[in-house]
């Protein structure tokens, strides 16, 4: 593989990390991570701790969008203001917190775990 392809493939990596960090605030940019990191994937000859980055900004990225998902799901019965006074929607709401911090530490620890990783020039698995 050429350098300047190796390095295309590098910045792509980094920028997918850059992008799943910033999915710790908005989910919109995971789409982003995951766009990125699919780049690599997808390329033929890549070296193989470069793929194994790509797969791990994907797969984490997905599962930190099934967790917010699920998250947000907790949160629905605060839609309806008269039911707030009802114990049953504090015990959702707590819940709904409790999940999202849930996803919040997941995709910190999956991002902690593979910029450190993705520094040392190694696979992440």
């Amino acid at each position: 593989m050429k350098q300047d392809n190796l390095s295309r493939l590098r910045r792509s990596i980094a920028i997918s990390y850059v992008f799943m960090f910033f999915a710790l605030f908005t989910v919109i940019s995971g789409i982003f991570a995951y766009w990125f990191a699919r780049k690599v994937t997808q390329v033929d000859g890549a070296e193989v701790w470069l793929e194994a980055q790509g797969l791990w900004v994907m797969r984490n990225t997905v599962i930190y969008s099934i967790l917010v998902v699920f998250a947000a799901l907790w949160f629905i019965p605060l839609i309806f203001f008269y039911w707030d006074s009802a114990l049953w929607v504090t015990g959702c709401t707590v819940a709904g917190v409790v999940f999202t911090i849930i996803a919040f530490l997941f995709l910190l620890n999956a991002w902690l775990k593979g910029i450190s990783r993705f520094f040392k020039n190694k696979a992440v698995f």
